[in-house]
């Protein structure tokens, strides 16, 4: 397993549900729920450093139970390491948490995704926002 998903494993074992390893960039898949806290970590522990927002996408995946992934992929400068961080959200409570918090450079990548697949995503500040107008 590679040291990063290891680390990110112990310090959330409830939160990880899977991690792959291809050609040297690592993905994990979070618990919705816990992507924040994960998120955070990743950024704020010395030994990962993954200061970089690079991108934010979604996925619609129509026919399975959890419809939508969002996906967010981070970089850190200092370590030349990438990681995407995947979870998954049902089309009935379509909402993650924002992380503009961590990385400013999140909230049009965000928005992105509100508009193209219509899942919410609030600013840490605002109340955790409804389903899309549809």
């Amino acid at each position: 397993m590679h040291p990063d998903a290891q680390k990110i494993q112990q310090a959330f074992p409830e939160a990880v549900q899977n991690a792959v390893e291809w050609r040297g960039d690592l993905t994990i898949h979070v618990k919705r729920e816990r992507l924040h806290a994960v998120c955070r970590y990743l950024h704020d522990d010395p030994g990962l450093d993954y200061d970089y927002i690079v991108h934010v996408s979604s996925v619609d995946w129509p026919d399975h139970p959890e419809r939508f992934e969002v996906v967010y992929e981070f970089y850190s400068i200092r370590r030349k390491q990438r990681i995407r961080v995947k979870t998954r959200v049902p089309e009935d409570d379509c909402v993650v948490d924002s992380m503009t918090d961590i990385w400013k450079g999140a909230d049009f990548m965000e928005r992105e995704v509100y508009d193209m697949m219509g899942i919410p995503v609030p600013e840490p500040s605002e109340p955790r926002a409804g389903p899309a107008p549809g």
